[in-house]
Parts: C-alpha cells; sequence; structure tokens
C-alpha cells in the first residue's frame, strides 16, 4: 500500500547493478537513495497485500550491497542526504549484516544524515533494545511500521504475524533505542461488521504507543489477494467511502498523542489531510464532519485518482 519507485542503479563505468524493476518505498522517502538489501518480505501472508507477489525472500549478498552503495558514492553532486533500505521489511537482516551495512554506508557516503527502513513487530522484537541502540549509532533514524489496527480480531484475520501487545512492546523498544517510528495505519481493514471496533482500538493502540508519525491509508483490495477473494465471496464487505471517513473522524478525535504528523493524504485516501495532530485536531475535526454532513461524493477524491 505504499508508493512504488523504479529501481536500476547504473555502476561509473556503465554496468547495471540491479536488473529494471520496482520496490517500494514509503511517500515520505521520494527523494531517498533506494538501497535494496533484501529482496521481497519474509512474512508476505497479509491477506491485503500483494506488493511482493512471486517474490521469494532472500538476503542480498553483502558484496552486491556494498557495490550498491559505491555507485551512490560515485555519483556528484550527492544524490540525497537520506537513505531507505528495501525491500518489505529489510530490518529482519541479521544484526551482524545491519552493522556491517550501516557501517560501510558511513565510510563510503559520509553526507547521508539518517538512513530509514520498513519494519514490523517480528524484524524489530528479534532485536534486544542495545542492538537497536547499536543500529541508530550507525545512522538507522525511522522504522516504518505497518501496524494496520489496533484490533487483535482483525490483525489476526489480516494474518498480520503480529498482536496488540507485540506492538505496544516493539514501540516501546524503539523509543528506549531512540529510534522514531513511523506508523501506518489502515481505514477499512476491519470491513463493515468490524469497522467502529477497528476505528476505537486503534485510535487507543495510537494513544498507547504515542508515535510521532502516523499515515492513514485507505484499504484497497486488490486482485489475486486472499482480501480480493473474500470481498467477492462476500466474507469481507468493505466499508463505502463515508464509513472510511468515520473510521477516520474516530482517530483524529480519540487518539491523544503527545507531538505527532497525522497525515491521510496517500493517493489512496478520499480526504486528504495533513497537520500536526496536537494543534490541529479541530480544524482536522471540523473538516471531516463538513463532508460528512454534506454525504457529497463530489467533495470526495474521484475513484480514478486514487491509487496505491
Amino acid at each position: 500500500m505504499t508508493t512504488p519507485a523504479p529501481f536500476v542503479t547504473t555502476h561509473a563505468d556503465g554496468r547495471t547493478l540491479i536488473p529494471g524493476g520496482n520496490v517500494f518505498r514509503p511517500p515520505s522517502e521520494a527523494d531517498s537513495l533506494l538501497l535494496q538489501v533484501s529482496v521481497g518480505c519474509s512474512h508476505n501472508r497479509c491477506s491485503y497485500c500483494a506488493m511482493y507477489q512471486g517474490k521469494r525472500f532472500a538476503i542480498r549478498p553483502q558484496a552486491e550491497i556494498e557495490a550498491l552503495i559505491d555507485a551512490f558514492a560515485s555519483q556528484r553532486p550527492a544524490p540525497s542526504r537520506r537513505v531507505f533500505l528495501c525491500d518489505g521489511d529489510a530490518l529482519i537482516l541479521p544484526q551482524a549484516r545491519l552493522v556491517a551495512t550501516l557501517t560501510y554506508l558511513r565510510k563510503r557516503l559520509p553526507w547521508v544524515q539518517r538512513v530509514a527502513t520498513y519494519g514490523d513487530c517480528r524484524s524489530i522484537l528479534r532485536k534486544s533494545v542495545a542492538e537497536l541502540r547499536e543500529l541508530a549509532a550507525l545512522g538507522l533514524g525511522m522504522v516504518y511500521h505497518g501496524v494496520e489496527t489496533g484490533d487483535d480480531l482483525a490483525m489476526a484475520s489480516i494474518v498480520k504475524g503480529s498482536n496488540r501487545a507485540e506492538v505496544i512492546e516493539a514501540a516501546d523498544r524503539l523509543r528506549e533505542a531512540g529510534i522514531l517510528h513511523s506508523v501506518i495505519v489502515l481505514l477499512g481493514i476491519g470491513g463493515v461488521a468490524g469497522s467502529e471496533r477497528h476505528a476505537h482500538e486503534t485510535a487507543s493502540l495510537l494513544t498507547r504507543i504515542d508515535p510521532p508519525y502516523v499515515g492513514a491509508l485507505t484499504v484497497t483490495p486488490v486482485p489475486g489477494t486472499p482480501l480480493w477473494d473474500a470481498q467477492q465471496a462476500g466474507t469481507f464487505v468493505l466499508p463505502d467511502p463515508f464509513r472510511t471517513l468515520e473510521e477516520l473522524r474516530i482517530l483524529v478525535d480519540e487518539a491523544q498523542l503527545t507531538a505527532c504528523r497525522f497525515a491521510s493524504n496517500h493517493a489512496s485516501n478520499y480526504l486528504p489531510m495533513r497537520a500536526e495532530l496536537s494543534r490541529d485536531r479541530v480544524a482536522m475535526l471540523a473538516a471531516i464532519d463538513h463532508v460528512l454532513a454534506a454525504r457529497d461524493a463530489g467533495m470526495l477524491k474521484p475513484e480514478w485518482l486514487r491509487g496505491l
């Protein structure tokens, strides 16, 4: 459910190091160097996700990773001050491999100010706070975490591979290690039947983990996924656009966050918004209420402009 980006890296002598293809990164990493340290997702079972279909998870050889870093180092001027580690959950790599990669990055790209990656409960909780601190000291500054929901029933139904308690523990470890936690939640993932529970439970989870960044996306069933099959069979009923806005309203109203940049401006969303939640909550609620009161589809992003 994130923005695809083409990834073709060419060595200074013209050799292509990785064939053309797609990797995925958060929209906020649009200007980052994309360093593919792994291929695919080690879990790859979430019912809604088609991003890594056909990819068998593998860790790239260290020599290839360092060749990619060398290619970036040869570019002048410096192409970016940020690096994003791909693919789906690069944090799952063994500690020694991550340390080696981040160390080589610091040596060859000394201008890089922050490294980020996707992570989940499995990859975060495989590492102790001391190990996470070691990665932070080497430049890992942010982990993007697709939490999706705070409702244990919904987590189980989408085969997330984690539960609410594990999300809380993962968030606590990242905070203690000094790594920023950017949380992704999915409007509509509880279906019509679980919509209200999903929204309230997600708001309460966000309050508990208090992340500095939250991105709310809107679930879009994709052909070939179990969620799509469930929708076709009638066992999953997708909330309509206004019901997803009601979920968004619950999140904005109930999530008590200390200092959070809250965004629902992803291409999948019907009502793009971005604000500092603690400062702009009243204005955000007023904007959502205005659309909900009108129930005018013309006030929403049209379907043809929405995307994954």
